[in-house]
C-alpha cells in the first residue's frame, strides 16, 4: 500500500510563488536562535523587524516554547544589515498568562498606532511539555511607537472552544486584517484535544474572529474553521498563516504540513476572507532559493512563519524563518515580491 507521503497529491505553482526572488538571510546571531520574522516601514524610513529569539544552547525545541522573547531590530533596507534595539516583550514570569512563549510576533499599523500581536503560554520551563502547549493564546500589545513600550494586557485575545470544538486545544499563530468594513480580523490556528492526543501532530485549521475595535472582544466567525486542509488526505493540516488585500482579492500564505509536502508553503485565494481556494504552491523549500549545504532532515529545510513588508501598499518582501545558516542555529530569510 502506497504511503501516506506518496499518497500526497501535487499542486501547481501560484503565480505569488513565481514573483520571489532570493536576497539572502539576515539576523544570523551566533547567540540565539532566530524565528518568526515580522517587519514594517518606520516614520523614519528604515524597516523594523519584530522577531522571536531564543538561547541557542537550548534545543530549537522546545527552546522555542520555554525561552523565546520578541526582540526588535532595524535596518536602512529589507536585506540588512540589521543593529539589534532590544527586547520589545518578554514573558511575565510564573502566575500570568503570558509567563513564557513570547513568541510568532506579527505587526501591523493601525491609525497612528502599532499593533504587535503574539502567542504565549503559561507555566514555566518545567511545566509538561502538553500543558505548555495547551495554555498557548493569542495576545496584543498596542504602542504609539515602534520603540514601545510594549505594554501587557491581562488577558488574551481570543480563548478556546468549548470541550469536543474544532478549536478546544489553544489559539495560536495570529494573522491580522484591518478589514476594509472598518472592523478587524482576527484570524488563528487551533485544533481538537482530541487529535492532538491521538494523531500524528494533530489536525492543525485556521478560524477566524471579527471585533469592532482593536482591542477587542474578537467574536468567532459562526462558520469555522474557514481553512481546513484535512479531508484532502490523511496528513494533511497547516499553520503559520499571513493573510492581506492585494488587487481587490484576500491572499493567504502558510506553512504546508503534509498536504503536498512539510517543506513548502501554501497560498490561498478568496473573494471574501472567509470562502478560500484550494491551495497551491506559495514558496518552494529553501535549498530552491538559499546556496548552502544543507546538512539536515530535507522536511527541516522549511521556511516557516511567513510575514509580508508593504512598501506604498504593494507586498515588496517575503521575510520567512529558516534553520541553519551562518550561526548554524536559524535566522530570517528575505525574499523580494516582484509585481502581479
Amino acid at each position: 500500500m502506497p504511503s501516506a507521503r506518496e499518497e500526497r497529491p501535487s499542486l501547481p505553482e501560484s503565480t505569488f510563488c513565481r514573483r520571489l526572488r532570493p536576497l539572502g538571510r539576515i539576523l544570523e546571531d551566533p547567540d540565539h536562535h532566530v524565528w518568526c520574522c515580522s517587519p514594517i516601514w518606520g516614520d523614519d524610513g528604515r524597516v523594523h523587524v519584530f522577531y522571536s529569539r531564543f538561547p541557542n544552547r537550548i534545543p530549537h525545541t522546545p527552546g522555542w516554547l520555554t525561552h523565546s522573547e520578541i526582540a526588535h531590530a532595524v535596518a536602512d533596507r529589507p536585506e540588512g544589515p540589521y543593529r539589534v534595539v532590544g527586547v520589545a516583550l518578554r514573558g511575565r514570569g510564573a502566575g500570568h498568562w503570558d509567563a513564557l512563549t513570547m513568541h510568532n510576533p506579527t505587526i501591523h499599523r493601525v491609525g497612528d498606532r502599532y499593533a504587535l500581536f503574539y502567542i504565549a503560554s503559561a507555566g514555566t520551563p518545567e511545566t509538561p511539555w502538553s500543558d505548555l502547549v495547551a495554555s498557548q493564546r493569542i495576545g496584543l500589545s498596542v504602542a504609539d511607537s515602534l520603540d514601545g513600550p510594549w505594554p501587557h494586557r491581562p488577558a488574551p485575545l481570543l480563548e478556546t472552544g468549548p470541550a469536543g470544538a474544532w478549536d478546544d486545544l489553544l489559539t495560536t499563530n495570529p494573522a491580522f486584517l484591518a478589514h476594509p468594513s472598518g472592523k478587524y480580523w482576527l484570524y488563528y490556528k487551533s485544533m481538537k484535544r482530541r487529535d492532538w492526543e491521538t494523531l500524528p501532530n494533530g489536525r492543525r485549521k485556521y478560524g477566524v474572529a471579527v471585533a469592532d475595535q482593536l482591542e477587542g472582544p474578537y467574536i468567532k466567525h459562526a462558520g469555522n474553521p474557514v481553512v481546513d486542509v484535512s479531508g484532502r488526505h490523511a496528513a494533511a493540516q497547516l499553520e503559520d498563516a499571513y493573510v492581506w488585500l492585494e488587487n481587490g482579492r484576500y491572499r493567504m500564505l502558510a506553512r504546508d504540513m503534509g498536504t503536498a509536502s512539510p517543506a513548502v508553503g501554501l497560498y490561498f485565494e478568496s473573494a471574501d476572507g472567509i470562502t478560500w481556494s484550494a491551495p497551491e504552491i506559495g514558496y518552494h523549500a529553501a535549498p530552491r532559493y538559499l546556496a548552502e549545504a544543507w546538512n539536515m532532515e530535507p522536511e527541516l529545510a522549511r521556511f516557516e512563519r511567513p510575514q509580508i513588508l508593504f512598501t506604498d501598499g504593494r507586498p515588496t518582501h517575503l521575510f520567512a524563518a529558516c534553520r541553519g545558516g551562518r550561526s548554524g542555529t536559524s535566522s530570517a530569510v528575505v525574499l523580494a515580491i516582484g509585481p502581479e
